[in-house]
């Protein structure tokens, strides 16, 4: 079960600090997307915050577990939050897809935190 946690606890992390440089970057892609669900620009870099946090907090909860159940936790909330954004924004699923896959990322490092 810990090679599971540290290779899904990795993978998000990795996903989560590359979402959050996109953001800081203003990546002409990422910004569209942004937009379209109603993210000012001023917002972009507590969000990208958000997701580098997540992801320290991921990273450092293999060693620390009641960090890592905290930041899967607290990223979980930032993708199902990004779902709630593209649905109201009537977003088709293709746009729901990676959100949602990380959210239940999160949710399966918390079991996994949980079942150590």
């Amino acid at each position: 079960m810990t090679i599971a946690l540290i290779v899904t606890a990795s993978l998000l992390g990795f996903i989560a600090t590359a979402s959050g440089i996109q953001k800081l970057r203003k990546d002409p892609k990422v910004l569209e997307v942004m937009h379209s669900v109603g993210v000012k620009d001023s917002q972009l870099p507590i969000l990208a915050g958000l997701e580098i946090a997540g992801a320290l907090g991921l990273l450092i909860g293999i060693w620390i577990p009641l960090l890592g159940i905290a930041a899967s936790i607290g990223l979980a909330l930032y993708f199902l939050s990004a779902v709630v954004a593209h649905v109201r924004a009537k977003d088709s699923a293709k746009e729901l897809a990676a959100p949602l896959t990380f959210a239940i990322l999160a949710l399966a490092i918390v079991a996994l935190e949980l079942g150590r």
